[in-house]
């Protein structure tokens, strides 16, 4: 992926934010890959191990789970800006200074995602109150998703 220039952080600045019902269109779709990513990952975790696992219970087993998402998602942002879902519905991730996401940055958007849930979603429904639609973990990793408009 060619280095960004300072025209493409600007270009960036100029598309239009991602609304929330299509943040949650897009949550749903990657739900889906998510889930599906998750039971390949069992299917060739239980070749090698016999013991029923239960995600939640199972700490090992719900940390490697957890693995697998987050490297989904951060591969997606780092390789192209979209996951499924972004691709389907016409959103990419931006960083506020036009570089490729780090991989710190995909962890705490990661992180600060888990957090925003666990605060009964509060961090998702701060997008329909901030002005550039940005949630806590747009913020936290000093990105935003933006339409491409497509």
């Amino acid at each position: 992926m060619p280095k960004p220039t300072p025209d493409d952080a600007s270009m960036n600045r100029s598309l239009p934010p991602c609304g929330f019902p299509r943040r949650l269109l897009i949550l749903l779709y990657d739900t889906l890959a998510v889930v599906a990513l998750m039971m390949l990952g069992t299917a060739s975790l239980l070749v090698f191990h016999n013991e029923r696992l239960t995600a939640g219970k199972d700490l090992w087993y719900s940390l490697y789970l957890g693995v697998f998402w987050f490297l989904y998602l951060a591969w997606c942002w780092r390789n192209g800006e979209m996951t499924l879902g972004m691709r389907s519905w016409g959103v990419k991730l931006v960083c506020e200074d036009g570089q490729r996401l780090a991989w710190s940055g995909c962890f705490i958007r990661f992180f600060v995602s888990l957090v925003s849930v666990l605060a009964l979603g509060a961090g998702f429904f701060w997008a329909l109150f901030d002005p550039a639609r940005r949630t806590w973990h747009d913020k936290a990793s000093k990105t935003r998703l933006v339409r491409t408009g497509r």
